[in-house]
């Protein structure tokens, strides 16, 4: 393959996309075409990993029983992490929708394989979290071309891992990456729902420090 160069409207174009690449917790409810989603997820065949281990193991959630599950350990864990609030921030928090499990058409449990032997363990031996960071990498792939599709994704993160492995019955050496809901979003924005809420501000600078 020949080197290729982008034009100026290309890097527009992906800049927008990274910009319109949000965390979307209110979708609706219309089905995902099958061959849309085959798309986006044959990007995860793309995505750099560690020793070319490819660790990332996906579980479609589709069941009720399956589901079900996933969303009683949310609202568990939810009522947990309120716990860890008081006063303003405790009713903030109460405030913020911070899943769309019970309206997203398509739900994901995205997993590394800490024991594949795929990639005989090269770069991996000083750093075994590598895997996983390549995981989180495919995701990134992931998240980008579903919004280049016009799709949302949600990534739950206040659940109990351990707990969703053994409903899930994922094998022992899997270890949960995140949960994923996966749709059309309700609307579209170039702005962190929670800075729009008021939680926190995002950083827009950054700070490269000199050794």
């Amino acid at each position: 393959m020949r080197d290729q160069s982008f034009s100026d409207d290309f890097r527009t174009q992906f800049d927008l996309l990274m910009r319109l690449r949000r965390d979307v917790r209110r979708f609706r409810t219309d089905p995902v075409d099958e061959a849309v989603l085959t798309r986006c997820l044959d990007t995860f065949r793309l995505a750099p990993s560690v020793g070319l281990s490819e660790p990332w193991r996906v579980i479609r959630v589709e069941s009720d029983a399956a589901r079900a599950a996933a969303l009683e350990n949310y609202q568990s864990a939810n009522g947990e992490a309120l716990k860890g609030y008081s006063g303003e921030r405790a009713q903030q928090y109460s405030q913020l929708k911070l899943s769309g499990m019970q309206e997203a058409p398509v739900q994901l449990a995205v997993f590394c394989d800490d024991a594949t032997a795929k990639g005989h363990g090269l770069g991996a031996g000083t750093m075994p979290e590598m895997r996983r960071y390549s995981v989180v990498s495919a995701i990134t792939l992931f998240w980008l071309m579903l919004r280049a599709e016009g799709l949302g994704l949600g990534w739950v993160s206040i659940l109990d891992p351990d707990r969703l492995c053994r409903d899930l019955r994922a094998p022992e050496t899997w270890r949960l990456i995140g949960y994923f809901c996966i749709g059309w979003p309700q609307e579209c924005s170039d702005i962190p729902e929670l800075e729009t809420a008021g939680w926190e501000v995002r950083d827009r600078r950054l700070t490269v420090e000199i050794r």
